[in-house]
């Protein structure tokens, strides 16, 4: 019998990378923001009759292969998923996993497939499925892998669908799902691939590095940045559709001001023919550098944005926004 399991990516809306800990703790009301969308991380888990167990990822084309779960001591390169089924303990089995997004897409790949993987390995050898064990055992086990602290809030839409705002403060990280009709928001954004991706552990990690050393440029910018997502939050619950995306807006500006690496000269190339084909507003997704950015607009200029983000290389991903999170099938 085989089991499969799939859980969807993201768009950060505002308030990314306060969302590190223990960055949250030193802004009061830190929120982030964000909305699942259709493109999903897959898994499937299938029994074999050698006693081996055999780690598949079709998007990087790589295998890997253990005689017990004690061996996987996530040295390879298939060092996430080798950390999750040693951590599950899986035995006699095949874990093969692909995702829908590009590599570097900062819309939360790895994260969506953290939870699919957690999801299905916990089903399989009957662990615990409760949701606060799977964000616990998915965030920790990232961590891991990426040697870097890992936000919390991109686990989130993966488990649980739907657009949402992630609260965080010192009595630990709730998810409150915001009541806007998902396609009011999806006709106004383009989502779009630049065709660079990017490494946000390695930009957020220099952030944080920064914030905690008492940066009082960096303290300020996510002053402005937590600011910014409780506006945009009113705005989504209130259906002030034209004010989102003013703080679409001032949330990139904001962004930009983090490091000098987090737009490029492609990025703003893009934006700019997004503006001019009448967007109000764009940001990248994740941490920047590269990977994917969102423009925003009225729903009436969605085709010409899409087509001036085509002229201008991008590669436009075909979403909607996601209400299901985690699913087996």
């Amino acid at each position: 019998m085989r089991l499969t399991s799939s859980a969807p990516t993201r768009i950060d809306l505002a308030g990314g990378t306060i969302d590190i800990w223990p960055l949250y703790l030193f802004h009061e009301g830190a929120t982030t923001l964000n909305a699942a969308i259709s493109l999903r991380a897959h898994v499937e888990i299938a029994p074999r009759d050698d006693g081996a167990i055999e780690l598949r990822s079709l998007d990087t084309d790589r295998t890997s292969r253990a005689t017990h779960w004690s061996e996987l001591d996530g040295s390879n390169d298939l060092s996430l998923l080798a950390l999750l089924a040693r951590h599950y303990r899986l035995e006699n089995a095949t874990l093969t996993t692909r995702g829908e997004s590009p590599a570097g897409a900062g819309i939360a790949g790895s994260s969506a497939l953290t939870i699919a993987v957690c999801g299905a390995l916990a089903r399989w050898t009957g662990s615990p499925c409760d949701p606060e064990h799977l964000l616990q055992v998915a965030m920790n086990v990232e961590c891991q892998t990426i040697r870097v602290p890992t936000g919390v809030q991109d686990y989130r839409p993966a488990l649980f669908g739907g657009i949402a705002a992630i609260e965080l403060g010192v009595t630990g990280v709730s998810r409150a799902a915001i009541a806007v009709d998902p396609r009011d928001l999806e006709q106004r954004i383009v989502l779009a691939y630049t065709g660079a991706p990017r490494n946000s552990g390695t930009n957020n990690w220099e952030i944080t590095k920064r914030h905690t050393d008492g940066d009082q440029h960096i303290f300020d910018c996510f002053e402005r940045i937590r600011d910014t997502a409780v506006a945009m939050r009113t705005a989504l619950e209130r259906g002030d559709f034209d004010e989102v995306g003013r703080q679409i807006a001032i949330e990139w500006d904001n962004r930009k001001r983090l490091a000098p690496g987090v737009t490029t000269a492609t990025i703003d190339g893009l934006i700019a023919r997004a503006e001019a084909a009448g967007a109000t507003a764009a940001k990248v997704c994740g941490a920047g550098g590269g990977g994917c950015l969102f423009c925003y607009g009225p729903p009436s200029a969605r085709p010409a944005i899409a087509a001036a983000l085509t002229a201008g290389g991008a590669r436009l991903l075909d979403y909607q926004i996601e209400t299901e999170g985690l699913r087996f099938g």
